[in-house]
């Protein structure tokens, strides 16, 4: 048995911020209050600092099998530990893709060896594997994910039966990525005939604001054409924000949606300075489009804050526009964009906190995690919400080691985190690489 006892930090947790003391037994909080004591504690002193619950992640890349010269998850893992991402959901766009509940497996199996936080892994669809589909167990996977536009790894389901298919008969939470792909190609050929070298101040043209809301307004129609779970990733534009509600709680949603750290903290301006850096799908568009963006997040029309992390090497990224992958790497610093907008009166504490750790947890029904609370989970997070850092290279946990926010300086930083109970990150040191443990699902 082990206990450690956290003093003295400001505990954010549903809605609320209050100086308390937590005291954890082995893996779960045990008590929450003030002014607690126990000899056999291990004690950690957090005045004047922040206590959140650990950051779940609910889609990120992490390369592995297939593209590990890129990453893979004893790597990222770090990197998501560094950020104070206790929890994470990663794509099935792999080689060979999790298309198969056996690929779906090894993907487990890989992660308990490899993965220093706790981890969960899509499903993917095709065209054509609705039967492999339909075998998921909803209480151990996180959801199905549909590319409903084209992006790394070729998992384009273009096909109008398969989609009605899948939506019709899956009972289980479907995240989408959504662009249709028919005007991303005549856009693309448009452009092509342009006599002109292409750059990524083409790619939100190419990958267009209209391409965005067909593909989303289809996936939500289809949602309520069947009654289906749909969870519509990385949203781009403001002309998307209109397809979600926020006049029922999120419990009582059954279309809910997401928004990327890179599209409030990008715009297209930022093309100019990051070129293929800042390259993504669906793209950085306009600040009008990044401005309704964080007013969604702050209204609860978009539910849950993540980071779609998906590194690429440099030598990748610096090849012409039409050669150059899509996907940048994030997930180090989620915490500290967000913790820039706080700062600069954009969102508060207690906002970040629900959209970054309750929010994930209540849309994906995990099992105790997401909250500091007893018999929670002690997946914990301790924020120096003051101290300034510089983004450099030679602080990167990623293994493409490059960040589009080399040079960018926050107010912030992640002092130390706990996953499931263990002290495993310590400013800039990872102090334990156990295995994490794979999610639960309430089903």
């Amino acid at each position: 048995m082990t206990k450690v006892l956290i003093k003295n930090g400001l505990v954010i947790n549903r809605g609320k911020s209050i100086v308390q003391d937590i005291l954890i037994k082995n893996d779960l909080i045990k008590r929450i209050d003030t002014d607690i004591s126990d000899s056999d504690a291990k004690v950690y002193d957090a005045t004047n600092k922040w206590i959140i619950p650990g950051i779940i992640d609910d889609q990120v890349h992490f390369r592995q099998p297939g593209l590990t010269h890129k990453a893979n998850l004893y790597t990222e893992s770090r990197a998501a530990l560094a950020g104070g991402v206790t929890s994470y959901m990663e794509m099935p766009n792999t080689k060979p893709p999790a298309v198969t509940q056996k690929e779906l497996q090894n993907k487990y199996i890989t992660a308990q060896a490899s993965s220093i936080t706790n981890y969960s892994f899509y499903m993917g669809v095709t065209n054509n594997n609705l039967e492999e589909v339909l075998k998921t167990d909803t209480s151990k996977v996180c959801g199905v994910k549909i590319f409903m536009g084209s992006s790394t790894g070729n998992m384009l389901v273009d096909n109008e039966k398969a989609l009605d298919a899948v939506f019709a008969n899956c009972k289980m939470l479907i995240a989408t990525h959504c662009e249709d792909e028919e005007t991303i190609r005549r856009n693309l050929e448009e452009h092509k005939q342009l006599n002109r070298e292409l750059t990524a101040l083409d790619h939100p043209v190419i990958r267009s604001r209209e391409g965005c809301y067909i593909s989303s307004s289809k996936a939500v129609a289809l949602a309520k054409k069947h009654g289906t779970r749909l969870h519509v990733l990385h949203i781009s534009t403001k002309e998307e924000l209109d397809l979600f509600d926020n006049s029922i709680s999120l419990q009582e949603k059954h279309i809910t949606s997401e928004a990327c750290v890179h599209h409030m903290f990008f715009n297209a301006e930022d093309y100019k300075n990051h070129g293929n850096n800042i390259r993504c799908n669906p793209a950085i568009k306009d600040r009008a489009d990044q401005e309704a963006i964080l007013q969604a997040v702050l209204d609860d029309r978009i539910d849950v804050i993540a980071t779609d992390h998906a590194p690429h090497l440099p030598t990748e990224k610096s090849q012409p526009y039409l050669q150059a992958p899509s996907g940048l790497p994030l997930i180090q610093h989620t915490l500290l964009i967000m913790l820039d907008f706080y700062h600069k009166g954009k969102i508060s504490k207690e906002k970040i906190v629900e959209k970054m750790c309750h929010s994930p947890a209540e849309l994906f029904r995990i099992q105790g995690r997401g909250y500091i609370e007893e018999g929670y989970k002690a997946d914990i997070v301790m924020v120096d919400p003051y101290k300034e850092q510089l983004i450099q290279k030679d602080q990167l946990f990623y293994k493409c080691q490059w960040s589009p926010l080399e040079g960018y300086s926050f107010r912030g930083s992640v002092e130390r985190v706990f996953v499931n109970g263990v002290s495993k990150y310590k400013q800039g040191r990872i102090l334990n690489q156990s295995s994490g443990e794979r999610l639960s699902f309430k089903v």
